[in-house]
């Protein structure tokens, strides 16, 4: 029997990459996003690629008789993959009753309908932003979780207690937690890839967008932090890759019944880079010089983070396995397309 999959946030940058990962599996999906941070033009990527569109509601997650409404008319729903939140870091610095209505609402909203439903879990995409600025790297699962630096960390941290709580309260519910570290890239065929509204909020758009132009210059955040080349190091992983994870994850829960209620795992290369390395990559990707340069550090952001990825490795049988160069050149294909969409990309 094919199970069937709600997707979250599903028009957006993981959840579509998942959403194709999904279909490809044999499962069935249902999209529900309200487009604030994406276009129901991404659909026709996800039929594109798989031959299939996934049945899609428009609809805001913070409104629960919006969901129950979904449930009703989309019977039989096994899991749930929640990707409906707001993420970018500086952002909910700055607008923090945002990310705290939208990130938490969502979850309670779910967490409320799943047993009234008959759904048997939900992955949720957590971050490695609940660790705080770690004491030191790679970062296991054991690593304590640190006062978070900017209100979205905080709504991961907060969120992922409450999905502890309520399993420990006996609700008939299984979770497993994703903290994922920073994903990146396009999917090979370049019809789905991050698609930012206005200026984009995470590194690497920017950096696409400046190398074609639509963007006078990117600014590295400081250059004076604690690291080789003084910016700050993370653990970036390819979209399609730690889309594979949820679909791992989700076969976890709905075929083992009598496994553990709640899991957590950490998805990441296991090797950080620098900002700058970041960029010298692109360069060698796209053959394109990029124009930057560097300004004062930006509040909220972590030193140097990246993961221990054993337990992902062993216990669910994943890992990330696509080169940072194919990760930045599909990347920079998804530029491409969006800024010639009739023009046929190299592979």
């Amino acid at each position: 029997m094919r199970h069937k999959i709600l997707v979250t946030g599903g028009t957006g940058y993981i959840g579509s990459h998942t959403t194709v990962q999904l279909q490809q599996a044999g499962f069935d999906v249902v999209i529900i996003d309200n487009l604030s941070n994406s276009r129901r033009e991404v659909l026709d990527g996800i039929e594109a690629i798989t031959g299939i569109r996934p049945e899609f509601v428009e609809g805001d997650c913070t409104d629960i008789e919006t969901l129950r409404r979904l449930f009703r008319e989309h019977p039989g729903i096994d899991g749930i993959i929640n990707f409906a939140a707001s993420k970018a870091v500086g952002e909910s610095v700055h607008k923090p009753i945002l990310y705290y209505r939208n990130n938490l609402g969502t979850l309670l909203n779910l967490l409320e309908c799943m047993p009234e439903f008959g759904v048997k879990g939900i992955v949720f995409s957590s971050s490695c932003t609940v660790y705080g600025e770690p004491d030191k790297n790679p970062i296991d699962e054991s690593a304590p979780i640190k006062a978070a630096t900017s209100p979205y960390g905080n709504t991961k941290q907060i969120s992922e207690e409450i999905i502890r709580d309520v399993i420990t309260s006996g609700a008939p519910v299984k979770s497993i937690l994703l903290r994922y570290f920073n994903p990146i890239g396009a999917h090979p065929s370049a019809k789905i890839g991050e698609l930012p509204l206005g200026v984009p909020q995470n590194l690497v758009p920017y950096v696409t967008q400046t190398a074609a132009g639509i963007r006078k210059e990117l600014t590295v955040f400081g250059d004076d932090y604690d690291t080789p080349d003084g910016t700050c190091i993370r653990d970036f992983i390819d979209v399609n890759d730690l889309a594979k994870a949820h679909v791992i994850a989700m076969k976890r829960m709905l075929d083992n019944p009598d496994g553990e209620k709640l899991e957590v795992f950490n998805l990441g290369t296991g090797r950080g880079l620098s900002v700058l390395e970041l960029i010298n990559a692109f360069e060698e990707a796209s053959g394109v010089k990029l124009n930057y340069r560097i300004g004062p550090r930006r509040e909220g952001d972590i030193e140097k983070i990246w993961a221990n990825p054993e337990k992902a490795n062993t216990v669910l049988g994943w890992k990330a396995e696509t080169p940072i160069r194919d990760t930045m050149a599909s990347a920079w294909r998804w530029q491409l397309t969006l800024s010639n969409p009739n023009e046929k990309q190299p592979s």
